[in-house]
Parts: structure tokens; sequence; C-alpha cells
């Protein structure tokens, strides 16, 4: 294993983190404290209790899984894809670098980009709502679980990218409307009985459910189930981009 390239690629795509603070930290913050202040505190204060939790407790894990797959995602597919549209992806792929240690580096970093966003917005969201977190290890282990995941499907969508309004049609069109219908707001229990199978096939709703057990330990599916769905789609990716490397898609051509 050549750790000294994985931390040249791990330490070169954090170091643009670090010059766009602005873009890359503060305005995801920025953005989810404005769903705190108009959901958790305006019309949570108007709202019942769900599942005996405050509801600007309840959006909490919701909100904070909205921003880990949208920055996992951006920030993963972002980061291969420029070294592709500069023509240095082939610096990359010729030196003397396997394709696990260039995942790693890549994916490593979008990771962990995701991963302090997700503990900032953890914090920021103490200055609007009170909360507790029933299980907090279950609940860092999520958090990595999901942004390792989701990073791994960001690079995909960064290799299948062939221009930059490519890179954001999954995230909006795709991920982003699942997240909303996930539970991110609402508990699926609330839901009539039709819907509540029909929102079991959205992929989306096993990952806010686990990470609100975490909080609260209460939940809208099984935490095992959880798991193992994230667990399958992680797998899938891996799959995906060992398949990727091995045919050189959209990577030689």
């Amino acid at each position: 294993m050549n750790l000294h390239a994985i931390r040249a690629i791990y330490l070169f795509e954090m170091a643009r983190t670090w010059r766009t603070l602005m873009q890359s930290i503060a305005s995801p913050v920025i953005s989810t404290s404005l769903y705190f202040v108009v959901f958790g505190s305006a019309i949570g204060s108007r709202m019942v209790e769900i599942d005996g939790i405050s509801y600007g407790a309840f959006i909490i894990p919701g909100l904070i899984m909205l921003m880990l797959l949208n920055e996992s995602i951006s920030n993963a597919s972002f980061g291969i894809y420029m070294p592709k549209f500069s023509g240095t992806i082939y610096e990359v792929l010729s030196a003397p670098v396997s394709y696990v240690e260039v995942v790693l580096g890549y994916v490593g970093a979008a990771a962990s980009k995701s991963i302090i966003l997700g503990l900032l917005i953890l914090a920021t969201s103490r200055l609007f709502v009170d909360f507790g977190i029933e299980h907090p290890f279950a609940m860092l282990f999520f958090l990595v679980l999901t942004a390792v995941t989701f990073s791994l499907f960001g690079f995909i969508i960064g290799i299948w990218a062939d221009g930059f309004e490519k890179l954001q049609i999954i995230p909006m069109m795709i991920v982003t409307p699942l997240t909303f219908l996930g539970g991110t707001f609402y508990s699926v229990n609330m839901l009539p009985p039709f819907w509540q199978t029909v929102t079991l096939f959205n992929p989306v709703v096993y990952l806010i459910s686990g990470f609100r057990w975490s909080f609260y330990g209460v939940a809208d599916v099984n935490v095992a189930v959880s798991l193992g769905m994230t667990v399958m789609f992680m797998l899938l990716c891996l799959a995906t981009i060992w398949w990727i490397f091995k045919t050189g898609y959209r990577l030689k051509s």
C-alpha cells in the first residue's frame, strides 16, 4: 500500500476545501441553519410531538442526512471530474499508484469533508433546538458509513459525467427528492398504509431511520435493516468502481 500516494491525493483534495471555506463549509452550514429556523422554530412551535420528540428535534437527523448525502456526492464527483476535465487524470493513471489507492485518496477526502460538515451542523443545531443523543457511537458510525458510501457513489458520478451539468443531475433530480420524501420532515408512520408501503421502496428512508434511531431510539424501520441496506449499497458502489477501473470506462477515452 502506497501511503505516500494516498496522503498526497488526500491532502490535495482537502487543501481545495480550505481555500474555499465559504463555499465548502460556511454555505452548507448556513443553508441547513435556515431549515432549523423555518421548520424547527417557526413551524415546529406549532407542531405536535412525533413519537414523544419535539418536532424541532425530530428533524435534526433528517436535515443532517440531507446535507451529508448531497455534500458527499458533490465533493467526490467534483474531485474526480476535475482531473478528467483538465487532463491530469492521465498523470494519476500512469503513476505507480494502484486503483485502490486512488479511490482511497479521493473518497477519503470527500468523506472527511462531509463528516466535518455533519459534525458542524450537529453543533450548530444546539443553537436552535435542545436534544440528546441516545447512542452517540452508533450515531458516529452511521455518519461515517453514510459519508463513505455516498462519496463512493459520487466518485462514480464524477467518472460517468462528461459535463458540469451532469454532475448535478442525479443529486438534484433524484437524491434530494428522495431525501425529502424519505422521512426528513415527518415519520413514515404518519402516512396512510398504502403510502407507507410505497415509501419503503425509497432507499433513503433506511438511512434516515437508522440515523434517527441513534439519536432518540425510535425508527420507522428496523435498525438492522437500515444498516444492511446501507452496507449493501456501499458494496454495490465498490463493485461498480472495480468494474470502471477494470474496463477503463470513461477514464481512458
